[in-house]
């Protein structure tokens, strides 16, 4: 059977494979920032964004939460790596039991240079507000289950995904998957921190 992943909840996806949310030493691990320096130009960069952000994020759409917001932050970021590369709606699937979890991926980083082989980090932009209609942990933890059963390897994965101006972290280990606090894009502190964890990931990756 197909299924596609923005049709995955997350208690479908605990009942069908057995996965759990719980505590992951990976997650804290990520979220701990404290070695992640901001530099001037990241500053100068981060501070014209969040201003622009801070003005007009209730007005947008979701086109506009992310061509105005999301991708210029990534770019600020900068992950054009050695070993890995960012995707956009890149298809990608897999098998597990009786089950095909498939479909799109707003954005990802994997290894691959023309289509991603090994993907590693998602990015999930769900809509301005949720939709009752959808799950966007269900989506995300879908894809990263689906990655995980990609990958054949012991590594974690993990993901984000950004519902209006809040962006919440998870960390998929084997059958256990961890959630963060939604960190909210508005509030200076937070918005710090988004950045830097967006940064860290660069570090945790598998080479």
């Amino acid at each position: 059977m197909k299924k596609s992943f923005e049709n995955w909840f997350w208690e479908d996806l605990e009942i069908e494979f057995g996965l759990e949310q719980n505590n992951l030493p990976e997650l804290d691990a990520w979220l701990d920032t404290s070695t992640i320096i901001i530099s001037d130009k990241e500053r100068e960069q981060l501070t014209k964004l969040s201003q622009r952000f801070n003005k007009y994020y209730k007005n947008w759409n979701e086109d506009e939460l992310k061509m105005q917001f999301i991708a210029p932050l990534l770019l600020i970021v900068d992950y054009y790596l050695e070993n890995y590369l960012p995707f956009s709606q890149r298809y990608i699937s897999a098998v597990v039991n009786k089950w095909e979890l498939a479909g799109r991926v707003d954005w990802m980083l994997s290894k691959g240079k023309q289509m991603p082989r090994k993907p590693y980090f998602f990015l999930h932009e769900y809509k301005r507000e949720v939709s009752p209609d959808g799950d966007p942990q269900g989506q995300l933890l879908a894809e990263l289950f689906a990655a995980q059963h990609l990958n054949q390897d012991n590594f974690p994965v993990y993901g984000c995904y950004v519902v209006g101006k809040d962006w919440t972290f998870m960390v998929l280990k084997a059958n256990i998957y961890a959630v963060s606090r939604p960190y909210q894009a508005n509030e200076a502190p937070d918005f710090d921190t988004i950045f830097k964890v967006l940064q860290k990931i660069k570090i945790l990756l598998p080479q």
